[in-house]
């Protein structure tokens, strides 16, 4: 197969070339590795490869659904037995794991070949990549720019062509803002659709979703069919879907209501275009025959930030206290890390106990608003993809509030109660750019970015939709009807084709 050739599939048409006998699982690898031998010295988008398995079933046996297809995996709680699973991290990097994920294990069953790690910011805190131990990702549409983030290195593998599908994870919009970024299309599966084990029952108490990003619906459709459903010990089962997800792509998509909104739920700025793109959407649903009127649930964004940042420190605190139990010293950290830690580490018990009882409040508006209307449509983001570096705080206030922290008196303030304001603060810059994902993450929501809408200079922007739990049969039938409107997989930059 021609790489030329090779960049014009997606995962599902790979692995029926596979099926026929028309193609090998090696040829399609020396592509994937030749894909990523042009572009990964640009995009930093891959951070560790090894040589497959690609011995593939017993003579006989049926070809998994996506067989022989090249995949990539993120760097971070996608575990492979015998390596190391960095999260972005020094502190971590040294550690090899004992087993498979089980999502990885059921990517593998389903035949799809991994042969390396993407790139992800630090313990996965950032909607940029760009950690000290593996350097920064660039988004393939503008190499200044970044590819979003925590799966950054995973979208920047997409859409510069290197696979056509990536493993991913969403712990607060991870999945969906490297997609509005990258062009790409990515859903966010309901709490409890896709096991977390057997490390853990639930990811950033519940918060955090594993998925793909890629570049067609039914790649989505066909690998939420292969890794849904619970596993041994997990906590809960949500109820099983009526039919593949995929072959509900060919069921026509009902009228459906939809309210939408393009303000800031923490009242920061949103961009012209990331409001275009909301609009967009808009006429090109009324177009299809859907009732689309501007709506938003009765929530406090401002809270919901606050709430959702407790949280993410609490269980930044724990991830660096379990990884200096193993040896992991305080520099071994980036110095944002370290701040959020300290900040975690000084939160009560009842503090962190009550941010979380608060999500109940987030997920009860959001229930009496799809009692109206069966999707929520906002921006996926508040911008297109940022510069490298925007948004980072200077070099000096880092080193200010290092020496802070050191000193123990960030930890003595913050448990005084007087940094209360300075975690507001950091809660709004922190989600300035993107105040819209954290609402199906705390609500256990299946919400997905659609890449329909281009800046002027050719910039993808995607606007996002949010179903009620379990809903995520809904959204990829009307990812499919907007996706057949208005085609977006064979987009990749020139420099990538050529």
């Amino acid at each position: 197969m021609r790489l030329d050739e090779y960049l014009q599939y997606d995962a599902v048409g790979l692995a029926t070339l596979v099926h026929s006998g028309d193609v090998t699982p090696q040829a399609l690898l020396d592509c994937a590795l030749a894909q990523a031998k042009k572009t990964n010295d640009r995009t930093n988008a891959i951070v560790r490869q090894w040589q497959p398995d690609l011995a593939g079933p017993e003579p006989g046996a049926p070809l998994g659904p996506f067989a022989g297809v090249p995949f990539l995996l993120k760097d971070g709680g996608q575990h492979v037995a015998g390596l190391p699973t960095s999260n972005g991290s020094r502190a971590l990097v040294r550690h090899a794991q004992t087993a498979h994920s089980e999502v990885v294990q059921r990517w593998v069953d389903a035949g799809l070949v991994p042969f390396g790690k993407t790139n992800v910011p630090e313990l996965m805190l950032k909607a940029a990549t760009d950690s000290r131990l593996w350097g920064r990702a660039s988004n393939p549409w503008d190499l200044t720019r970044t590819p979003g983030g925590s799966s950054g290195g995973a979208a920047a593998a997409v859409a510069s062509g290197v696979v056509p599908m990536a493993g991913a994870s969403d712990g607060g919009g991870s999945i969906r803002i490297p997609a509005s970024h990258c062009g790409l299309f990515g859903l966010r599966p309901s709490r409890g659709r896709v096991s977390s084990g057997p490390g853990f029952g639930e990811v950033w108490s519940g918060a955090s979703s594993e998925g793909v990003l890629g570049r067609s619906v039914r790649d989505a459709a066909r690998a939420l069919d292969v890794i849904h459903g619970p596993a041994p010990g997990d906590p809960f089962q949500i109820p099983l879907p009526v039919r593949r997800f995929e072959a509900a792509l060919a069921v026509p998509t009902e009228r459906l209501r939809i309210g939408f909104a393009t303000a800031s739920p923490i009242g920061t700025p949103v961009h012209p275009e990331a409001q275009a793109a909301v609009a967009h959407t808009a006429r090109c649903l009324a177009s299809l025959g859907h009732s689309v009127e501007e709506a938003a649930p009765d929530i406090d964004g401002h809270a919901l930030a606050v709430s959702y940042l407790t949280m993410y420190m609490g269980h930044v605190n724990a991830t660096v206290l379990r990884a200096r139990l193993a040896g992991a010293v305080r520099a071994d950290f980036e110095p944002m890390t370290r701040l959020l830690s300290t900040l975690g580490e000084a939160l009560s018990s009842g503090r962190f106990v009550n941010a979380l009882a608060q999500w109940n409040v987030y997920a009860r508006a959001l229930g009496r608003f799809h009692q109206r209307y069966d999707l929520y449509l906002t921006p996926t983001v508040a911008a297109p993809a940022p510069l490298h570096g925007a948004g980072d705080l200077p070099g000096w206030q880092i080193a200010t509030l290092d020496l802070l922290d050191r000193t123990g008196l960030v930890g003595l303030l913050a448990r005084r109660g007087w940094l209360d304001g300075v975690v507001q603060q950091i809660a709004r810059d922190n989600l300035a750019f993107v105040p819209f994902t954290q609402l199906a993450n705390l609500t256990g929501t299946p919400a997905m970015s659609v890449p329909l809408h281009r800046t002027p200079d050719g910039l993808p922007i995607g606007s996002q939709f949010i179903a009620p739990h379990g809903g995520e049969e809904r959204l990829l039938r009307l990812a499919h009807q907007l996706e057949t409107a208005q085609p977006w997989g064979h987009r990749l930059p020139d420099w990538v084709r050529g």
